[in-house]
């Protein structure tokens, strides 16, 4: 999650382990909402579609990695001319001679280092190189305080903003809906449970007020956290990780094992409604964003020479997965009967592949535990940056401001859009298509332009950042702002158009 500030990089491991943690970190909420959209795409135009929104999102990430390195030669450059200015300060007080061939060296010495040379053609230039080495981690926030002007700056925390709200809303939304759809039991005949049903047989009780029950215990006991600090152990991020793993591996088997033996329900088409595509970009976008937590996966990686290879590498393995979870799913179950929380598809009765009661509770509570872990981290990292849109200038809120104010303010506006909506699949699209599309297109952008101009000043024009994009010209963030803007007026007309259409 997003964050502001410096922070230390923590313990290194292997490019494959930070592989695994970027793949982990990208696979999450969004790929539980993915096979109801795709059905509803068509596999065709639900496939290229998923494949383009990969390349587009794989594309910023490397924007993001060389705004990452730009940051940290920022940064030394910074740290080496404060110190050269102490130096000089320092030496200038001594009542001493100068020597005018050591005032020489001192000089060549600071242009050289203004004006590096070109890339290769001095022993000198590795010096510099290693000025572009990724070994602090820089969060997006702080990149935007060393790229941006103050309105950029104050932008970038709205959009971050906007997202964490949505996320906060995704999670209070999908908890309290599988702990409902898990412990209602009422099935009516020929047709799916509503919200006015009953949850249980001859109780009064309906489905939407339990609903509600389990979001107001959820935002009681996990909104607390938001009061506090804490942080994500790394044994619990271990733990989630192979929970995630053995829950989307055991829905993909159980639904192969039920088309291998002939008993698929499903009726998949190849192009859906034109209405289904702007859903399905947010939930690709929203499904594929990982670019405000990059730097604490990236930084602590040891060798980071083949970065780029090794995140397109990544990619290629998340796009094979989301297309084999939601194609089992299309052919297994019929468009009707895909559940906005895919889970819930392997919970009673159906057709699923086995009826064994601890597997179908471990996959239908699979979001309940997993969620539940991140739902406290993502209020703590909105809270922040709530107080970083709203900061007075370092002046210091007052207890009450800091304490209580600012953790209602995150916590509140989410768990009331779960009061007032349960669907999900809506939530994950308009977070997506809005401040996702923000986060996982304008901003890499910006940063990547805006970075570049900075380090040409610092270094010259000729230097060469050994981290750069490969899609380095300049076009390419012309064309993936382009796309950003296409993309949200299209969502945008779509969604005008189909409530016109309603009234």
């Amino acid at each position: 999650m997003a964050s502001s500030g410096l922070t230390e990089t923590g313990e290194l491991y292997s490019p494959v382990f930070g592989m695994i943690y970027v793949f982990n970190l990208i696979v999450g909420t969004g790929a539980l909402t993915m096979p109801l959209a795709f059905a509803r795409a068509g596999w065709a135009m639900g496939g290229a579609l998923i494949a383009i929104l990969a390349f587009a999102s794989f594309l910023t990430v490397t924007f993001v990695v060389e705004a990452m390195a730009s940051a940290n030669a920022v940064m030394r450059f910074k740290r080496k001319e404060k110190q050269r200015e102490l130096e000089d300060s320092s030496s200038s007080s001594q009542d001493t001679v100068e020597s005018p061939y050591l005032h020489e060296v001192e000089s060549d010495e600071k242009k050289s280092l203004l004006h590096p040379p070109v890339a290769g053609t001095s022993c000198r230039n590795k010096k510099h190189q290693d000025y572009f080495e990724i070994t602090e981690r820089v969060e997006m926030a702080k990149m935007a305080s060393l790229f941006f002007n103050k309105i950029g700056v104050n932008l970038f925390y709205l959009c971050m903003a906007i997202y964490l709200y949505g996320d906060l809303a995704i999670y209070a939304v999908t908890v309290p809906t599988s702990l409902r759809n898990i412990t209602c039991t009422y099935k009516p005949e020929n047709s799916s449970a509503h919200d006015d049903d009953p949850c249980w047989d001859g109780a009064d009780i309906t489905r939407i007020n339990v609903y509600r029950i389990y979001l107001s215990l959820f935002s009681v006991a996990l909104g607390i956290f938001a009061f506090f600090n804490v942080q994500k152990t790394k044994y619990l991020q271990l733990l989630t990780t192979f929970l995630r793993w053995l829950a989307f591996s055991m829905m993909i088997v159980l639904a192969l094992i039920v088309l291998g033996n002939g008993k698929g329900e499903g009726d998949p088409i190849a192009v859906g409604a034109f209405e289904s595509i702007p859903n399905f970009f947010g939930v690709c976008v929203y499904s594929f964003m990982c670019h405000h937590s990059l730097p604490s996966m990236v930084t602590p990686i040891k060798r980071k020479n083949r970065l780029s290879a090794l995140l397109a590498g990544d990619y290629a393995l998340i796009l094979g997965f989301y297309l084999l979870l939601s194609l089992t799913a299309i052919f297994t179950f019929s468009t009707r009967s895909i559940q906005e929380i895919y889970t819930l598809n392997f919970f009673g009765s159906g057709s699923v592949a086995t009826q064994v009661v601890p597997v179908q509770y471990f996959i239908g509570l699979f979001p309940v535990f997993t969620l539940s872990t991140n739902f406290p981290i993502i209020a703590i990292t909105l809270r922040n940056n709530l107080k970083m849109l709203f900061a007075r200038e370092g002046r210091p809120y007052p207890w009450a401001v800091d304490r209580i104010v600012f953790p209602l303010l995150a916590l509140l506006p989410g768990i009331i859009v779960a009061f007032i909506t349960t669907n999900v699949t809506e939530l994950v699209g308009y977070t997506g298509s809005y401040a996702g599309a923000g986060i996982q297109y304008v901003i890499p952008a910006f940063l990547v332009y805006c970075g570049r101009k900075k380090t040409e000043k610092l270094f010259g024009q000729n230097w060469n950042n050994k981290h750069r994009s490969p899609f380095k010209h300049k076009a390419w963030v012309v064309i993936v702002l382009l796309w950003a803007v296409l993309c949200i007026g299209f969502v945008t007309a779509n969604h005008i158009i189909t409530a016109t259409h309603h009234e």
